[in-house]
């Protein structure tokens, strides 16, 4: 039997074979753990993170899906801080759906293009 685990990592090889970041276009990563979100800005070519964010600077206390908008809109600003416009985005094998659904909509409306 597959565990969750094993499922996700298999999904993720699939995508990060077709979706890579480039100087242009970077790619737009996601992390989602039982308790934070986190979000990276990377360069393949170079492997550099150009920009990141997390839910582990936002004190205030909300329900899950509203924590992964603010770190949507966060990630967004350090984008385009960094000169960044548009992305890729890597769901990272999580469903597109809940809070990386919520982070990727805050992210489009707070100016960054995916």
């Amino acid at each position: 039997m597959v565990t969750k685990e094993e499922r996700r990592e298999k999904i993720k090889k699939s995508i990060r074979g077709k979706v890579s970041g480039t100087a242009a276009r970077p790619r737009l990563t996601v992390f989602r753990s039982n308790k934070q979100i986190y979000a990276q800005v990377i360069n393949d070519e170079t492997g550099t993170t150009l920009a990141a964010a997390s839910s582990l600077k936002i004190t205030e206390k909300a329900p899950k899906k509203e924590i992964a908008a603010k770190v949507g809109e966060l990630i967004a600003k350090n984008a385009q801080a960094a000169g960044i416009q548009t992305v890729v985005f890597d769901r990272n094998g999580y469903l597109y759906h809940g809070r990386i659904k919520e982070l990727a909509d805050a992210a489009r409306n707070n100016g960054l293009k995916f």
